[in-house]
């Protein structure tokens, strides 16, 4: 199956790219472990945090932003010592921030949303060269979270936190799940 230019060969990475990058996401708990992962990711590779991802969630608790807001320092020292996660204390410390900043917005999926109009943006890319790492969007969105109090939030990591959410579909046309999204879009 042709597949976009960066997913490689990976069955972990291929299963993310078929099932879950591009595809519309409204659920505010997804939301928010996707931006999380979207901050552990900055300055290393995607699949690195995907073979990561589920050790996240286990010591994470499930993401929930409510537990996450009351992490505490003893306890991020302790997750410090835990091979299966990214052990970078800032980025740590950036979950727990974001938490408690996700918590004091009203409604985060509208906010989030609010960047793209409230629906998906379909670009319609012919190749690697076209997709932008960063948009005008995504500088708003980082913008905006940083003034609400998130942090590892800048331009690019809010443009890629747009394309795996769904916010906006970077398929290429040359990637079997662009024509799929484009019908599931249209039904």
């Amino acid at each position: 199956m042709p597949r976009c230019f960066w997913c490689t060969d990976d069955p972990l990475y291929q299963t993310y790219h078929d099932e879950e990058w591009g595809v519309p996401q409204r659920d505010p708990q997804a939301l928010f472990e996707m931006l999380l992962l979207e901050g552990f990711q900055a300055g290393l590779s995607w699949i690195t945090v995907l073979k990561k991802r589920e050790r996240y969630r286990q010591v994470l608790f499930g993401f929930d932003p409510e537990r996450l807001a009351r992490l505490t320092d003893e306890e991020i020292e302790g997750l410090m010592q835990d091979p299966g996660i990214i052990r970078n204390r800032l980025k740590l410390k950036a979950a727990r921030q974001n938490a408690q900043a996700w918590l004091k917005l009203d409604d985060p999926v509208t906010l989030l949303w609010s960047f793209v109009g409230g629906r998906q943006k379909v670009n319609h890319f012919a190749q690697r060269s076209e997709v932008p790492a960063v948009t005008p969007e995504a500088e708003a969105m980082s913008k905006a979270l940083k003034k609400a109090g998130f942090t590892f939030v800048g331009p690019t990591i809010c443009y890629a936190y747009m394309q795996a959410t769904g916010m906006v579909m970077d398929h290429t046309r040359d990637c079997d799940r662009y024509a799929l999204l484009q019908q599931e879009r249209r039904a």
